[in-house]
């Protein structure tokens, strides 16, 4: 099946979403012209468009979209056909309120915004499958079609009594219909909770404490498993009318709403809708991160779907974008295995609930600094092409797992404080700032031919994966473990003789007791190898068994506590981190385990705020700040960019991007 590279065609993929449905058709004819001025190549039509499809039930409105499709060929321009099933129109809601969602509380939601569908339902589906064939039928062999799209940021959540009766459907399935396997799962002994028939488990709704964490954990797989069914249910239908179209949808942001991992692998092309805060100085950080997670996730090209062209309409105070950024934000993506920069939308919406978020038109127009920015990125993704296709040099891995991460997310732990996206970050961005780039893989994955991987947190942890991890050090490698990491299984059972059970012969090291700190506190800890540093949140009560303490408590009643650990194991190292170190220190830990691991970066010396990528031949050098910044070139090269010989010290201005190949 044809992936990205059958939208790219050698080329950068840009555009945008179009929404025509909510304009006259004259003002289509204008938006054609406005996108071959810009360069646009590509864009998502109908992603909300049921009701106008199907106005009341069983009729098609196709007219209005025949006429766009046409429109848009015509123009050179192809097409990223949506199916409309995220927003069903009222009629649906009217006359099956049973396809409304229910919430944990029992209150059935209303329809009069968006996503208010349950995915288990019958009949939703049957409405929306019918609908997405007779769009197969209809536009399978159009010219301008180039991609279908599937609904849109899956993320639905239902506790309704159709949903409890497929969770208890997915439960039989998943302990091979054996009630005492379940209840051992659950460990359903605790409170008096066992089970005596299927019929008796309801989705976690709202009790009067605490509800059993094997339960939820269990609907928070069955919830990414009913949204994979509807995404499958129409990818089957596309397939079939159209095998050489590629298939995707859009995930939404760097989140946890379904594993992403497992739906990555039933799509086509990988897409990402990402809304970096203009107002974070440090928001290329976390884009660097959602990159690369996106890039691990396709295993090669992927294509941001959504972006703001500056701001947006849903945090408290929506900031703009300085001049420059979106460039540089769209050709970060880029760096980092971006074969499509595309945007919401293509036109300013003149009313509804998004009619402040800003566009690639905006309500001003085309005679506008926005509209000149996006003409001006659409000429440098051009001069892009070569790296169309390209792989990204990485030098290092990072470990998500959903499954772990929906788990330390549960109740009543030591601390409600794990902040699993924010250990991942810190780790990342201080690779970053040493120009190492890295993956984003499974705790299962191969990390054959690996040097070096970084596990900020794995809370929960298979046997299998443990023995991954393990064999990895001891094949030679470099494992950096994180608080908080290998307590459960995945049954959310405590693995037993001392924390963390699995990795103990690993570390060195056997924890008794974790010893969360208070809310705004902090220790002193101090290290020859590390330099003195703060650390807060989270310590442990540990006892060495083997390994060398590099770091330590400096001062209080903690005083001589280890918080830094290293230790042989194999033909490799293990180094595990028993607090939350300030920044400068997971940077200097970040330098020390690199160099053990013989890691390097493309290149050294970054100022902060500048990032440095190597794609196929070409390295990108950015300034993600409106200041100028200073780099150290470590060869000659000519710019892709702006033409050109760079080389030796070289000055960026403030949101100043470089694609440099060797001369």
């Amino acid at each position: 099946m044809a992936g990205i590279s059958a939208v790219t065609r050698g080329r950068i993929v840009f555009g945008g979403d179009y929404n025509p449905e909510q304009w006259p058709s004259e003002v289509w004819r204008e938006d054609v012209e406005l996108m071959r001025r810009a360069g646009v190549s590509l864009v998502t039509v109908g992603v909300f468009s049921w009701s106008r499809l199907e106005p009341t039930p069983g009729a098609r409105d196709f007219g209005w979209l025949d006429e766009v499709l046409d429109l848009l060929h015509a123009g050179g321009i192809a097409v990223d056909l949506a199916t409309p099933t995220a927003s069903p129109p009222p009629w649906l809601g009217r006359r099956h309120p049973e396809t409304l969602p229910v919430d944990a509380d029992g209150r059935r939601l209303v329809y009069g915004s968006r996503n208010h569908f349950c995915p288990s339902s019958p009949v939703y589906r049957r409405h929306a499958l019918s609908l997405v064939a007779d769009l197969a039928q209809r536009y399978g062999d159009h010219p301008a079609l180039a991609m279908w799209h599937v609904d849109n940021e899956l993320c639905e959540v239902c506790h309704c009594d159709v949903s409890a009766a497929h969770f208890r459907h997915w439960l039989r399935s998943r302990y091979d219909d054996d009630l005492d396997a379940l209840n051992e799962a659950w460990h359903t002994v605790f409170w008096s909770q066992r089970y005596s028939d299927w019929a008796e488990i309801l989705p976690p709704r709202r009790a009067p404490y605490l509800v059993n964490p094997g339960q939820r954990l269990d609907f928070r797989r069955f919830c990414s498993a009913a949204l994979l069914e509807c995404f499958q249910a129409q990818r089957d239908v596309l397939r079939a009318a159209t095998p050489d179209i590629p298939i995707t949808t859009n995930f939404l942001g760097l989140d946890a709403p379904l594993d992403y991992r497992a739906l990555a692998e039933r799509e086509d092309v990988v897409s990402h809708d990402w809304y970096p805060d203009p107002t974070d100085p440090a928001a290329h950080e976390l884009a660097g991160l959602s990159f690369d997670v996106m890039r691990s996730l396709a295993g090669g090209p992927w294509m941001v779907m959504e972006g703001a062209t500056s701001a947006v309409n849903w945090r408290r105070r929506n900031g703009v974008k300085a001049p420059g950024r979106m460039r540089a934000e769209s050709l970060h993506a880029v760096a980092r295995g971006a074969d499509a920069v595309c945007f919401f939308q293509w036109r300013a919406s003149r009313a509804g609930a998004e009619k402040y978020h800003s566009a690639m038109v905006p309500h001003a127009g085309p005679d506008t600094r926005i509209f000149r920015e996006v003409c001006e990125l659409g000429v440098d993704l051009t001069r892009l092409a070569e790296v169309v296709g390209a792989d990204v040099e990485s030098q290092a891995a990072l470990v998500l797992d959903w499954e772990s991460w929906w788990a330390v997310g549960l109740d009543a732990h030591p601390t409600a404080d794990v902040d699993v996206l924010g250990r991942l970050r810190a780790w990342h961005a201080a690779l970053a700032r040493l120009g190492v780039t890295a993956d984003v893989v499974a705790s299962d994955a191969d990390f054959s031919g690996r040097r070096l991987v970084i596990v900020p947190n794995l809370y929960l942890v298979t046997d299998d994966a443990a023995a991954n991890l393990t064999s990895f050090v001891r094949r030679g490698g470099t494992l950096v473990l994180g608080c908080f990491s290998g307590i459960v299984d995945e049954h959310d059972h405590i693995r037993l003789g001392g924390y963390p059970a699995p990795f103990r012969e690993l570390l060195g090291l056997r924890i008794e007791e974790f010893d969360p700190l208070d809310d705004g506190e902090s220790v002193r800890c101090s290290s020859a190898l590390l330099g003195d540093f703060e650390a807060r949140d989270w310590l442990d009560d540990l006892r060495v068994e083997g390994a060398e303490v590099v770091a330590e408590v400096a001062e209080g009643r903690r005083k001589g506590r280890p918080v830094v650990l290293r230790h042989g194991f194999g033909a490799g190292t293990a180094w595990y981190v028993a607090t939350e170190p300030e920044p400068a220190a997971v940077g200097a830990l970040a330098r020390q385990v690199c160099a053990g691991a013989g890691v390097t970066g493309v290149l050294t010396g970054l100022p902060a705020g500048v990032t440095a990528t190597r794609r196929g031949r070409v390295l990108f050098v950015i300034n993600h700040g409106p200041d100028p910044a200073s780099v150290e070139l470590p060869a000659a090269g000519v710019d892709l960019l702006r033409g050109g010989r760079q080389a030796g010290r070289t000055e960026l201005p403030g949101f100043g991007v470089l694609a440099l190949v060797a001369e």
